[in-house]
């Protein structure tokens, strides 16, 4: 690009090319001084102090300062509402704990733990960042600590559930009369003393005969001395037999339940009168019904003969 100057105090006209790299040199150049220019007048107003700066700075500093006031007071709320909500689960969990261990006979080592004794009257004191994090970290330990205790707690309360399912604890006949008990006594047909393995329950023939807990039959058959005898296995060893019944409703191998029908009280077999003779042995060895029976509600309401 080319300029031509005419002046009427010039001779003659004057031409100038301007290249590329001229108008690059200018910009630069215009560059430069409003760099060096902000630079001094940021110099003399920080220095100098002018007002119009000051406020600026005081602005920006205030929203800065109102920012970080902000995210600090949302996360001190975030965190208050997170402490909350783990106190509040803490209390569920040890109410919860407490009706576990009641139901599965299981005692907590801090149950009951006596509190000393406080009072005054109520400060609040509201809790930095640093005390709630710290606060949140040991109920989060606490939380974790009482989950493993109530998982404890449920295993106890299964294993209690399973034990009482498989105990003979409910009443083989419901209405009837209680007889000879287990232990020495006459023979009723030899007269000499002999050991009774089991208890009498008197009743009329044809009375429903229940299975005392849950349980397999393993044994639905005629026997000399027991007439018709049903043997239920309950696990771990532990049987109980119904003799001289008058029908058997069961068969070996027939899953039952605590309660279920297993046949009627007769006088069938070794026997004088109608009745139900009831044992319960652990891995072959007889013993004394009553112990297993007096674990359930319906032996104290027993009429004896």
């Amino acid at each position: 690009m080319q300029i031509i100057l005419v002046s009427r105090h010039l001779k003659a006209a004057r031409t100038f090319t301007i290249m590329p790299r001229h108008l690059v040199m200018v910009f630069a150049a215009f560059l430069i001084a409003v760099f060096f220019t902000s630079a001094a007048f940021s110099w003399l107003s920080v220095h100098l102090r002018l007002p119009v700066v000051q406020d600026m700075l005081a602005a920006i500093q205030y929203k800065e300062s109102q920012k970080t006031q902000d995210y600090v007071t949302n996360n001190m709320q975030m965190m208050a509402s997170r402490l909350g909500e783990l106190q509040a689960r803490v209390l569920q969990l040890d109410t919860l704990g407490d009706r576990l261990s009641g139901l599965a006979g299981v005692k907590r080592e801090n149950m009951n733990r006596e509190k000393p004794g406080q009072g005054g009257p109520f400060i609040a004191a509201p809790m930095t960042a640093g005390e709630l994090q710290r606060e949140i970290e040991r109920l989060a330990q606490t939380l974790e600590s009482k989950t493993d205790e109530l998982t404890l707690l449920e295993s106890s309360f299964l294993e209690k559930r399973v034990k009482e399912r498989l105990l003979p604890t409910t009443l083989p006949v419901k209405t009837a009369m209680l007889g000879s008990p287990y232990g020495h006594r006459s023979d009723p047909i030899a007269g000499i003393r002999a050991m009774h393995e089991g208890i009498d329950f008197n009743a009329e023939t044809g009375t429903p005969v229940v299975v005392a807990a849950d349980g397999v039959v393993i044994n639905a058959s005629y026997h000399n001395d027991f007439g018709n005898l049903v043997e239920v296995d309950h696990g771990d060893g532990l049987l109980s037999r119904y003799a001289h019944l008058s029908r058997m409703n069961v068969k070996a191998g027939q899953m039952i339940k605590r309660g279920e029908l297993i046949g009627a009280v007769g006088t069938t077999g070794r026997s004088t009168g109608s009745h139900l003779h009831f044992e319960v042995r652990m891995f072959g060895v007889a013993q004394n019904p009553a112990l297993f029976l007096q674990k359930g509600e319906e032996y104290a309401q027993l009429k004896r003969r």
